[in-house]
């Protein structure tokens, strides 16, 4: 297993599960949000305000097709599997893991969906995205994590760990 990549909704805690599972593996981590907002020199948010969803979702199916790495984890931006050619880049460098999070938790813990950063049209609503996207997150994975708002961060990087291990 060379990489290893998350995905999943915003919110689903890949950045925080990805530091910890990179620091269990003895990997290194990457998250693509960071790229994106290094390379067009502004926080995600004000991509999308000032550039437009279409710019966002070029600027991140870029990094994911132009993306380098080896023994990493790879935490992606929710709406990187809108992108075909960023998946499948993506899928050839390891193994694609969804971070599975039921929707009640992700309307949760997204309190603040119009400053977040998060690529969706004006009219939709988080219930629409996560209804859009879950289909493609089962489709490109290799295997999924579900996550219930009881679980701890602990136990959840440990089934990380038994899920890329067993399978």
């Amino acid at each position: 297993m060379n990489n290893v990549i998350l995905i999943g909704m915003p919110g689903s805690g890949k950045s925080t599960l990805g530091v910890l599972l990179a620091k269990a593996l003895g990997y290194s981590f990457i998250d693509t949000d960071l790229i994106i907002s290094r390379r067009a020199e502004k926080p995600l948010q004000k991509i999308l305000d000032a550039d437009g969803l279409e710019r966002f979702l070029e600027l991140e199916g870029q990094v994911g097709s132009e993306l380098e790495c080896d023994h990493t984890v790879v935490a992606t931006g929710g709406s990187m599997v809108l992108s075909e050619s960023a998946m499948a880049h993506l899928k050839g460098m390891g193994k694609v893991v969804y971070i599975d999070v039921p929707f009640d938790e992700i309307e949760r813990r997204v309190t603040n969906i119009t400053t977040r950063g998060i690529a969706f049209r004006k009219d939709e609503t988080l219930g629409e995205v996560y209804k859009n996207r879950v289909p493609l997150y089962e489709r490109y994975a290799d295997t999924a994590v579900r996550v219930s708002s009881k679980g701890n961060i602990e136990g959840t990087v440990s089934k990380l760990l038994e899920q890329l291990i067993f399978s």
